[in-house]
């Protein structure tokens, strides 16, 4: 094909966004005569649809280059303040530093343009992973919103109310802030918005609802990011991501092996476009191998989460506490709290509370929970306040305090059930037990501990399986429900008959008859449906 015929066949692929075809032909054109800056900006744009992030960003820096020889001063801007995104968004915050750098110094003495607004507003993002104080971010944003308003960028406008919501989230006003957020997502709903910039949008918030443990919203934010996604390109950066973040949440919800058939090649797929995100599932492999008792597997996704700049804490300290080295596993979590700030930090406080508890550490042990309380009254988070209630639960229960202890973790319990969360529901069972059995009621805390188990079993958490049944056996057989009455009590919560549940478990329907007697006696219930509640509620389904 001559070399017009080859530029312009690759300029109409690009236009009906045939990604493959728009980089192969402006590749092959490349080669010979060379392209013009607009087909190099094409060309880095297929390849960032495309998914091939270091190939696109090669091509930027060099569509950069020349933009900035021929004194295209704003332009030339732009394209730094993208790639300092882009090189972010991979995890290389040096780099993502330099070009921001680089913008900045282009832009002095220009007039006004939009450039400038967003060059302030990833400073400002920048500044709000650094600093604590929200003030010069919400400062930024009103700033932000008046460029966005005499340059008619509806993006810049946009990326104001992220700010504005960013730094009420982090003042403390959540609510407030989440509402600024979400009229952020109106141009990005309308196609107003870039991808580039709406893909870290979505990222942002989505990464702000997982360090305040608030899945419900997290749930929703992952489903408008699917939603947005379904109508990119299968390649697209951000449809990988959105399985990263949609696996987190199974993996919260139980769904371990899920997780374990996939995640791993999902972040193998996002290390080059976004390292960030690579690392947080492998974190969570992590968390799911440890969990099941894969010590070595669990290690081996820690070592490449951290080689992605993700730092995993506190997996990796509780993997040392599960191999018998609990001051290890505190000594750890003491240095990853020394180097976090306020919302990372939360995520470590309550193991490291647990931890401190083992050591019978008391005094630390108390620090840090009043720490996670003073950090979940401020953020109003369901789930920093689960947290809380757990860390205080734990340490009054080892100050032979069961009483008090007792209404803080079924305030956490209600929400791990509202929330979905498997392995946490079935943990606070276990301290549900020791509260209840330090009141003397012996039944309801061997019904918690069956429950706990059912739990671990179903996840396939085979350490905790192990322990409780050591541990619990005696208690389960007298007035607890048996791993076989957690079975058919789960069944019962389907529906099923009890000729269906015989079936299921291989049983006679007489032994069905005899165990569902032996359930209604042990939780004080007389029916089905009403049995069939009592298990939703503890989580035994």
């Amino acid at each position: 094909m001559a070399e017009p015929d080859l530029i312009t066949s690759a300029r109409a692929a690009y236009a009906r966004r045939d990604w493959p075809a728009a980089r192969n032909g402006l590749l092959a054109a490349r080669t010979t005569t060379g392209l013009a800056l607009p087909d190099l900006e094409a060309l880095a744009d297929a390849m960032w649809w495309l998914g091939r992030v270091p190939e696109s960003l090669s091509v930027a820096e060099e569509l950069y280059r020349g933009l900035a020889g021929a004194g295209d001063r704003p332009a030339a801007a732009m394209k730094a303040i993208i790639l300092s995104l882009q090189w972010g968004t991979r995890g290389d915050l040096m780099v993502a530093s330099g070009w921001l750098n680089r913008a900045r110094r282009l832009l002095q003495g220009l007039p006004e343009g939009p450039e400038q607004g967003y060059l302030l507003y990833l400073r400002s993002v920048m500044s709000l992973d650094l600093e604590e104080d929200p003030g010069p971010v919400r400062a930024a944003a009103a700033e932000l919103e008046a460029v966005a308003g005499r340059q008619s960028d509806p993006t810049l406008g946009c990326l104001a109310r992220v700010l504005a919501g960013l730094a009420g989230v982090r003042a403390g006003r959540t609510e407030e802030g989440f509402s600024e957020l979400d009229e952020a997502m109106l141009p990005v709903l309308a196609g107003d918005v870039a991808p580039v910039w709406a893909g870290d949008i979505y990222c942002t918030v989505i990464h702000l609802c997982h360090q305040l443990g608030d899945l419900a919203r997290m749930r929703a934010w992952t489903g408008a990011l699917e939603h947005w996604t379904a109508g990119q390109s299968a390649t697209f950066v951000y449809t990988g991501v959105t399985r990263i973040h949609e696996l987190q949440l199974v993996s919260a919800e139980g769904g371990w092996d899920a997780v374990e058939r996939e995640i791993g090649a999902s972040s193998d797929n996002l290390v080059n476009a976004h390292g960030w995100m690579a690392g947080a599932g492998y974190y969570e492999l992590g968390e799911v191998r440890r969990l099941r008792g894969n010590a070595a597997g669990a290690m081996a996704a820690y070592r490449r989460a951290r080689d992605v700049g993700v730092d995993p804490q506190p997996g990796e300290a509780l993997l040392h506490y599960a191999a018998g080295d609990s001051a290890l596993a505190l000594n750890q979590l003491r240095a990853a709290l020394g180097e976090s700030r306020l919302l990372d930090r939360a995520r470590l406080l309550l193991p490291a509370t647990e931890l401190a508890v083992d050591q019978r550490e008391a005094a630390l042990a108390d620090a840090l929970a009043s720490e996670l309380e003073r950090t979940a009254a401020r953020f109003a988070s369901a789930g920093l306040q689960a947290w809380a209630c757990q860390a205080r639960g734990t340490v009054l229960l080892a100050a032979g305090r069961g009483d008090e202890a007792l209404p803080l973790l079924e305030a956490a319990a209600r929400t791990y059930r509202a929330q979905r969360a498997r392995y946490r529901t079935a943990r606070i069972h276990e301290l549900l037990a020791s509260s209840r059995r330090s009141l003397g009621q012996a039944g309801a805390a061997d019904a918690d501990v069956a429950t706990a188990l059912a739990i671990y079993r179903q996840l396939g958490a085979v350490p905790d399986v192990e322990r409780l049944e050591r541990g619990a056996a005696p208690g389960a057989g007298r007035s607890g429900l048996t791993a076989r009455e957690c079975e058919v009590l789960a069944l019962i919560t389907t529906g099923a008959s009890n000729r269906q549940v015989a079936e299921a478990l291989v049983i006679s329907e007489k032994t069905v008859g005899r165990h569902l007697a032996n359930i209604f006696g042990k939780i004080g219930l007389s029916t089905r449906t009403a049995a069939a509640g009592w298990a939703r509620e503890h989580g035994i389904t």
